[in-house]
């Protein structure tokens, strides 16, 4: 049985997230998780029926953490040993929300998180063409496709994501006893948890399962000797378990390439 640990998850009530709390739950963990919607409360407490774990819902709006002080603040509150970031503006509201959201305040709870020593782990949810240069595994054509497709077409949650992927690489490597893991799934689909592809995958376009992303988030927390890297994922043909396994073993970090690397 896995030791008892305390999550922070933010985002709680997106799907992924939703997936996500029982997974954790049921290793007797603890989760607190993070909603802006007062009225989705009840529905989220359902999620901690049975299980093993203390499920703790707390209404809170990202958007209103401006500065690292005020991420630690909640951090302090809620003493996680591994935060979760599965939240997102989502495409609402105005543009400057999404920057709020997906950049700053993400940055803010990275930085929060590595500046707590008890705080050990970091998953970022984010997407797998986030990123500022073409990595070797992929082709030209792969990486000019993406530039006038994807991630023209998301063009402020591109900037707002790779921003936040990069703080969290960068941040993460300044503690030992810190892993700051980017989770990069491609088009999210409902289908149940499977196979996937992990790591440096020779294509950008593919689907990902929610069911998949949470259950790779619950392994990669469990897993030991996980470091600060990138891992790309699609549905694939690979035990999740043994991916994860593979992952470690081999160092496998889909960063490499970035300027930061």
């Amino acid at each position: 049985m896995s030791a008892l640990h305390n999550v922070l998850l933010l985002g709680g009530s997106g799907k992924v997230a939703q997936l996500l709390t029982p997974l954790l739950l049921q290793r007797s963990w603890n989760v607190t998780s993070i909603i802006r919607d007062p009225a989705q409360v009840a529905n989220l407490e359902k999620l901690g029926e049975g299980q093993a774990g203390k499920l703790n819902v707390l209404v809170r709006s990202l958007e209103d953490i401006t500065s690292d002080a005020q991420a630690k603040s909640l951090i302090d509150e809620v003493k996680p040993d591994y935060v979760v970031w599965s939240a997102g503006a989502g495409g609402k509201g105005a543009p400057e929300r999404t920057f709020k959201i997906d950049r700053d305040a993400a940055c803010h709870f990275i930085r929060a998180s590595v500046a707590t020593p008890s705080a050990t782990k970091f998953v970022m949810i984010s997407f797998i063409t986030s990123r500022l240069k073409k990595p070797s595994w992929w082709t030209e054509e792969i990486w000019q496709e993406q530039l006038n497709t994807t991630l023209k077409a998301l063009k402020r949650y591109y900037e707002a994501k790779v921003a936040a992927d990069q703080v969290l690489y960068e941040e993460g490597k300044k503690r030992k006893d810190f892993a700051g893991i980017c989770l990069r799934p491609g088009a999210l689909t409902l289908e149940p948890a499977g196979k996937v592809r992990l790591g440096k995958i020779p294509v950008a376009k593919g689907t990902s399962s929610r069911a998949s992303v949470a259950n790779l988030t619950a392994l990669l927390l469990d897993a030991p000797g996980v470091k600060s890297c990138w891992l790309d994922m699609l549905d694939g043909d690979e035990d999740p378990e043994a991916a994860v396994k593979r992952c470690i073993e081999e160092g496998v970090d889909a960063a490499e390439g970035e300027p930061f690397y």
